[in-house]
């Protein structure tokens, strides 16, 4: 069993969460007189002046249906980096706790902890990107309060393997988040399908990849209720904008629109990946369950500042744990992929 209270910091439970004013009423017609809005708007046709609802209801009324799980299962953050924080803040006493991860992986988990004066601790990954299981538990103790897991991974693309992941799950007693914002390009069902089974799972997903919304910064967890109202206890009043909240909805109401768009996008990267393996100067190219392509590259930074010279802007990850003169390559449309196949059959390393 899962002991939320050896989990989350004594605090948290006994904290008096800031009250909005569209916490103490909740209805949509009436006369607002109680947040002190500006009754008159500044753009034309539009209505920004009031506050929106800072629980995102419709919102997560439409994505329990599509996710199958409940409103009261689902957190919505500015991006995946404010749940990442918030998860952080939840669980970890400065200078104390600490969080786990397995380089090469995605930044911000080490950054978040970081700010908040949480120690991190890492575990590499093995040299085809799968988790030291053992090695992982091994590291563990009692001030470990969470396991974050990318999958599929970034910047490697794959995916791990679903029976490593579910033995993090049975034997660590802290959160494990499971960061799913590629997902949806993946071949493997969802982590969300067990939230039931294990109350220390939390799996984040994002609008930004599959959806195409990245500038609007929508993250969602998807998490037990327990840790939902934590994090409603603790994150700012009104985190999504007015706007955002109808634009994802927008979305939501044409789900098949983000499904053309994988589709295009799995077929562009089987092609892409095709074609690089055709290049001489290209050593290897990774599997990937991602929206883009993991590339080891002769002289990689090298690789890097030519397509930066022809305005082809990839990422340099050659610095990273198991990454030496690798490039990422996010896969773009047809043209753009086309490009970048002509401007590195041109690419000369010495």
């Amino acid at each position: 069993m899962i002991d939320f209270r050896k989990i989350v910091r004594p605090h948290i439970w006994e904290l008096k969460p800031y009250s909005s004013a569209r916490d103490e009423y909740t209805g949509t017609h009436g006369i607002f007189l109680d947040a002190n809005e500006n009754p008159y708007s500044s753009v034309t046709g539009e209505s920004f002046n009031r506050y929106p609802d800072p629980y995102q209801r419709s919102i997560k009324e439409m994505l329990a249906t599509l996710k199958g799980v409940s409103p009261n299962q689902i957190f919505l953050g500015n991006g995946s980096d404010e749940a990442i924080d918030l998860l952080i803040r939840l669980c970890c006493e400065p200078h104390q706790d600490n969080i786990l991860i397995m380089p090469p992986t995605y930044g911000m988990y080490a950054v978040s902890a970081e700010i908040n004066c949480v120690k991190v601790k890492e575990v590499l990954l093995t040299p085809d990107f799968q988790l030291r299981v053992a090695e992982i538990l091994q590291q563990v103790d009692a001030q470990t309060k969470i396991i974050f897991v990318c999958s599929p991974n970034n910047p490697t693309g794959n995916c791990f393997r679903q029976a490593d992941i579910l033995e993090l799950l049975e034997h660590f007693h802290g959160l494990v988040v499971i960061d799913e914002a590629y997902i949806d390009f993946a071949r493997i069902p969802s982590f969300i399908t067990l939230l039931g089974k294990f109350p220390n799972l939390v799996v984040l997903q994002t609008f930004s990849k599959a959806w195409g919304m990245a500038g609007l910064r929508v993250g969602m967890a998807y998490a037990s209720p327990t840790i939902i109202q934590l994090l409603n206890k603790i994150k700012p009043p009104y985190n999504i904008g007015e706007h955002t909240q109808q634009k994802i909805m927008e979305a939501l109401n044409e789900v098949h629109r983000k499904d053309e768009m994988v589709a295009y996008i799995l077929a562009e990267r089987q092609r892409l990946s095709q074609e690089l393996q055709k290049i001489s100067t290209i050593e290897y190219v990774y599997p990937s369950d991602a929206n883009f392509l993991l590339v080891r590259i002769k002289g990689g930074k090298k690789a890097y500042d030519y397509l930066i010279s022809q305005l082809i802007i990839v990422r340099d990850r050659s610095k990273m744990a198991l990454c030496q003169d690798c490039l990422r390559i996010t896969v773009g449309t047809k043209s753009e992929n086309e490009m970048l196949i002509e401007a590195l059959k041109m690419y000369q390393p010495n």
